[in-house]
């Protein structure tokens, strides 16, 4: 009899997996708008409130502070209490904080409010995609995880859109921005109800009928008939001889899941460390780059609404990023993908970094928006298959935590730079440095393309 795990990697792609990732990526999208609004209200508040670069470059970071800790703390949560509950608990949090921030009367407020966005944002993303890795069929999982990740860029868009649109449009334009951002309290009933939980973190906390019952779902969405419900659905159990008294029934205690420290114990040291190094390294380029690039575009003489538009442009190549990267993560592996697009970004960084004319601003970023975002797709694949299950969240969620310390400090130090003499060129050869070394700190994570998830 096989076990629920080689179950669920034996199926084909259904409705259920559709439901999964459709359910999954719309909190994501969601997710991703919040973050790209942030970039459009920085660019409208450094006019309206006359700020400085060093307090528009807190108002970036203080988001990414709370979502360090939130990766954090959030797979811990998962591995513990289930990945379903924690996911709809993050979009509450940062729904009802980013509708608060609307209301922000002074910038003391909004950095308040923008550190309990990313609480709920920063736990939301890891976990997410642990709870899609551990549902797809082995043999596609790179590319379901790549099609959730496809939502951030459809998040985006929307951010750029609602920039374009309602930011300028008044003084108010981002509170009504902001406001716009609260969806996901409604949302989180949605995930709370409808998704289901992970079979296999079911079966690690001993909860065995309601993950053969969660099984059984996505079989009869294949129309594959699920064993008979006296035969044993995991590996079968010894039983004592019929002769014999059965022995004394013994409280069983919940099993508990290993905590952050045996990310550095053997086996897992080598590849966190490369994990760690990775997500460092494209976090600073990314946040760093994209955050900034509308105020950037109007300190070089654009006018808002201009600066805005070409960021939209710019943000559309997006998805075709993940479409290529959905394809090539199955076909070359994760590693390759993953520092084939991450050099691709470093190349793409320098000749935006040194465009000066409107085409080349506009083909440079579609480049780096292409590359780069691919290349978050490929992490976001290899990311869940690093560790063992009672481990995932919890691994996925540090090294997200790590990373965000990067995007903490990626928006600080542009104003630094920029004072600095280096100017745009200087900048994005910086973030050119952080994505080659990205690129090769992907060799040292382990390939898994096709292989079941590591169980033990």
């Amino acid at each position: 009899m096989p076990t629920r795990s080689e179950r669920l990697d034996a199926l084909p792609f259904t409705r259920e997996h559709g439901r999964l990732v459709v359910g999954s990526g719309v909190g994501w999208a969601l997710d991703a708008m919040d973050v790209g609004l942030i970039s459009f209200v920085m660019a409208a508040l450094a006019v309206q409130w006359d700020l400085g670069t060093t307090t528009l470059s807190w108002i970036a970071s203080i988001g990414f502070v709370g979502m360090a800790v939130g990766a954090t703390l959030g797979g811990l949560l998962a591995d513990r209490v289930g990945r379903r509950q924690v996911f709809a608990l993050t979009l509450l949090v940062y729904g009802l904080a980013t509708g608060a921030a609307a209301l922000s009367w002074s910038v003391g407020a909004l950095l308040v409010f923008r550190f309990l966005i990313g609480l709920g944002l920063g736990a939301e993303l890891p976990v997410a995609s642990t709870l899609v890795s551990e549902f797809a069929p082995a043999r596609i999982r790179g590319r379901v995880v790549v099609a959730l990740e496809s939502f951030w860029a459809v998040g985006w868009v929307l951010a750029a859109v609602i920039g374009y649109l309602v930011v300028p449009a008044s003084d108010d334009g981002w509170r009504w921005a902001l406001a716009l951002g609260a969806l996901p309290v409604a949302y989180a009933v949605v995930v709370r109800r409808g998704l289901p939980e992970s079979v296999r973190f079911l079966e690690s906390r001993g909860r065995h009928d309601e993950a053969e019952a969660a099984v059984r779902r996505f079989e009869a969405a294949a129309g594959i008939p699920a064993p008979p419900a006296n035969e044993p659905a995991s590996e079968p159990a010894s039983e004592p001889p019929s002769d014999t008294a059965p022995p004394p029934q013994v409280e069983r205690s919940e099993p508990r899941a290993p905590g952050p420290r045996a990310l550095w114990g053997a086996p897992h040291a080598t590849r966190t460390a490369a994990l760690w190094a990775v997500w460092f390294g494209i976090n600073f380029s990314y946040y760093g780059a994209f955050i900034w690039i509308p105020s950037l575009l109007v300190a070089d003489g654009m006018d808002l609404v201009r600066s805005f538009g070409f960021t939209l442009v710019i943000t559309l190549a997006q998805l075709p990023g993940y479409a290529a990267a959905a394809v090539l993560v199955e076909t070359w592996g994760r590693r390759a993908t993953l520092s084939a697009f991450l050099v691709g970004s470093a190349v793409s960084a320098v000749l935006f970094g040194r465009a000066d004319t409107e085409t080349a601003i506009i083909a440079a970023g579609m480049a780096l928006s292409f590359f780069n975002l691919g290349a978050w797709g490929a992490l976001y694949a290899v990311t869940p298959e690093v560790y063992p299950t009672t481990l995932r969240a919890t691994g996925a969620g540090a090294a997200a935590g790590f990373g965000r310390i990067a995007s903490v400090l990626a928006p600080l130090s542009v104003p630094w730079l920029l004072d600095a003499g280096s100017g745009t060129t200087g900048l994005f050869v910086v973030f050119a440095g952080f994505f080659a070394l990205a690129a090769a700190a992907t060799w040292g994570l382990p390939e898994r393309a096709g292989a079941a998830l590591n169980e033990s």
